[in-house]
């Protein structure tokens, strides 16, 4: 079993939708996105069109984050190949960061609240609890919801459906289908990291 994730950029309005639920349910510190929308201006005036990209981490079947890990605190788990930091084995030396070609970790390097003058609020109390300081984060398919036979944040809070989620080793399951029937591409294959996020083309 392998889980993976479908965007279909065809249906992508960059609402933000998936990086705002992202957000809340994982309550990061300010600047910490595990999902984001990345927007691109094409074309010249008077045919000027907008290109969304919705971005994660890649969950790769080779990750190069964590060939370079020193204390193993980085490893792709063999049973749904979801790649993940074990916080409390994490160094913080964030060799990581440097190695994942997507940009999709963060380090968590301090205490940071988004109303600094007012101190923490009761939201980012409990958030503060959920995440270590000097350590590297990042996005890891909201295993916790996964757990429970949910759909990751992002997924289920899409308002036009453009996230599909499922078994990318099973040729029946909807991302399998949709990758075949849709043309389905990575990102960068040329850097061999085998992505377990596809695209479908708008």
């Amino acid at each position: 079993m392998r889980w993976g994730m479908v965007i279909d950029l065809k249906r992508c309005i960059g609402c933000y939708g998936c990086q705002l639920s992202c957000k809340a349910e994982h309550g990061t510190p300010p600047g910490v996105f595990f999902a984001r929308v990345l927007k691109h201006e094409e074309g010249t005036y008077p045919t000027v069109s907008m290109i969304f990209l919705p971005v994660l981490c890649f969950h790769c079947e080779e990750p190069p984050c964590e060939e370079v890990c020193p204390t193993g605190a980085t490893a792709k788990s063999e049973a749904d190949g979801v790649v993940a930091v074990d916080a409390d084995i994490c160094v913080g030396c964030r060799a990581c960061m440097m190695a994942c070609p997507y940009g999709a970790r963060y380090f968590n390097d301090e205490n940071r609240h988004y109303f600094p003058n007012n101190g923490a609020t009761p939201y980012e109390q409990m958030r503060v609890q959920r995440h270590q300081e000097g350590v590297v984060m990042k996005c890891d398919f909201c295993r916790e919801r996964t757990a429970q036979g949910k759909e990751p944040a992002c997924v289920a809070n899409c308002p036009t459906v453009a996230r599909y989620f499922g078994d990318l080793d099973d040729p029946r399951s909807q991302v399998s289908h949709l990758i075949k029937e849709r043309g389905g591409y990575t990102l960068h294959p040329e850097l061999g990291t085998g992505p377990s996020v596809y695209y479908l083309p708008p």
